[in-house]
Order: structure tokens, then sequence, then C-alpha cells
């Protein structure tokens, strides 16, 4: 396994689909926006170029990001607030700001290269490091404690529905096994129990750990839980002619984003088989996207990153009275 130390000066991140996000958010210069996944701070950064009076709400829950960006934009202080929060509890944080509506939110869901490239951070199979893939360092619950103490069942399910793995089955009975015998404790531990695994052939066709490690990350920080709710929360909190930018890197992440953003769109959504409309439901947005944006071919060649990155966007049209 490579071994490699990341310092937080060296907090790189090259962010995917930048001009394509920043478009998408169509900046007025006034305007009060939200970075809900501050990260390294690319998008931003493009962003505070745009805004004169207007302001940046970063909101991100890994406390490195908030300090590394903190310096980055030290000169441009005046344009941005730094939240460490996670972006679902937005309402939360636009309450403590006395912020009631904003102009325009940009999620970014993907984990970044800092967090992937930092071998302490547990996230990545190509580094050994303790199994950790907390985004947010206060929370207790890490990589380790899903492995070790998970039930088969509750193993299995997540390998299923967050991985999608198809030899979820192999895979977790020699987890169970190997940890049996005495704690799996690091990456390279866990990536060597999953190469015994599974079949040969399927090794050659690509990296064998990628769903088993993208499906116990998704459960420890709960990527996916409580993603509708947000998305539901923010159409509801900007103002007329905002945008709503989401960038998603795997499918179950963009499914959840595409199902609320096709609901914000549409009027009735009563059984079609009624004569006349008894739900009353009316678009909040209009899609900007009707199918979501990919990289091109050049950021492809340059950035494999962004590969599996998928854009949508949409645009509040109506205003929405509800708190």
């Amino acid at each position: 396994m490579e071994k490699k130390n990341i310092e937080e000066k060296e907090f790189n991140h090259v962010p995917v689909m930048l001009k394509e996000c920043i478009d998408g958010l169509a900046i007025k210069s006034n305007g009060i926006y939200v970075d809900g996944t501050l990260g390294g701070g690319g998008h931003s950064s493009e962003i505070l170029k745009r805004i004169k009076t207007g302001k940046l709400i970063a909101i991100d829950k890994d406390e490195v990001a908030i300090s590394f960006c903190r310096k980055r934009f030290e000169k441009e202080s005046d344009k941005i607030i730094f939240v460490h929060s996670d972006f679902k509890d937005f309402r939360s944080v636009l309450s403590q700001l006395g912020i009631d509506k904003v102009d325009g939110i940009l999620l970014d869901l993907g984990v970044s290269s800092y967090q992937i490239d930092t071998p302490e951070r547990g996230f990545s199979y190509r580094f050994d490091g303790p199994l950790d893939m907390r985004m947010n360092k206060d929370q207790k619950k890490t990589a380790y404690d899903v492995v070790n103490d998970s039930s088969a069942e509750e193993l299995l399910k997540i390998l299923y529905n967050y991985g999608e793995e198809s030899f979820a089955k192999l895979i977790v009975n020699a987890i169970v096994k190997e940890r049996n015998i005495s704690p799996i404790k690091t990456t390279c531990e866990l990536v060597k129990i999953i190469e015994n695994a599974v079949p040969m052939k399927y090794k050659l066709k690509g990296s064998p750990y990628k769903k088993t490690f993208q499906a116990i990350r998704i459960e420890v920080n709960g990527e996916l839980g409580g993603l509708e709710g947000a998305i539901n929360e923010m159409s509801k909190s900007l103002n007329k002619g905002g945008r709503l930018v989401i960038m998603t890197f795997h499918s179950l992440e963009d499914r959840i984003v595409k199902n609320a953003f096709n609901l914000l769109c549409t009027d009735c959504i009563c059984d079609k088989s009624l004569p006349v409309c008894t739900c009353h439901h009316k678009a909040e947005c209009m899609h900007i996207t009707k199918k979501p944006i990919t990289a091109s071919s050049k950021e492809l060649e340059e950035n494999k990153r962004s590969s599996s990155a998928k854009l949508r966007i949409v645009e509040k049209i109506i205003k929405n009275t509800l708190c």
C-alpha cells in the first residue's frame, strides 16, 4: 500500500465541473449564497469572485476544511461566513444567522481529495490507515465500529444497499470469520479480506474494494439519510429565481436528488386515474437541467474523479409561504 502524508496546508481538491456548477448558480453580485460542502474551497473561491455586496455561507462538517478555508479566504472575510455543521442542518444554520431566504445553494456530495488522500482519515483502499472514514471527526461512530460491531445481517444490508456489491455475502462472511479471530483495525487489513473473498476473474475487471469502502463510508456518515428532507428545506429557503445546484457521485445519491427535484417541479401528483386533482400540489421549482450534466471529455482526461459525477439544477419559481 502506498503511504502519503498530507498536512492541512496541502488541502488540495480539484472541483469537478467547476464552471458548470458556478454557471448553474446564476450568481448575482448582491445575492446570498450557500456552499453546503465547502471542502477545500474550490467552488467557494469562484462564488466569492462574483459577489460584491453579497454574502457566502460556507458549511462543512470537517473542521480541517473550515480551518483551511479561514486562512485561504482571510482577505475576503467580510463576504464569507464559516459554519462547522452538516448541510442537512441548513435551516437551523440560517435561523441562527438571522437569514430567511438565499439566492443559491450548492452541494458537491463527493468526498474531497484531501479526505481520500490522507491515510489517517481511513477513506481510501489505496493507503494503509485506521478504519475511520468520519467526515466529522467529532462524531463517535467510525468504520471500525461498523466493520467490527455490526451483525452479519446488518453488514450484508449495508453492502447491498449502499454499495450494490454483488459479492456482499462472500465479503461479509470473510469479515466475520476474520474479526472472530481479532478485530479488523486498518484499511489494509480490510483490503486483504476483500481480496481473498472475491473470485479472481472479477479482480481483473477493476477494484474489488470500491463498493465495500463506499458502503461503509455511507453508513458511517449517514450520507443518504435526511438528504431528501434537506433538499425540500433548501427549496423552501430559496428566493424566487434562486437556484439549487447538486452534484452527486454515485447512483444512490443521484436517485434521491432526481426524485426530489422531480417532485419539486411537478404540479399535480394525484393518481392519473382520478378525473379531478385533489392533492392541490403546486410545483415550487422548474428544471434547469432535465437530464444531468456530466463532465466533458477534456475534464474526464484531466480528472478521473469526474467520471461518475452528475450535476442537476432547479430554479425556484414561486414564493413559498411555509416555514
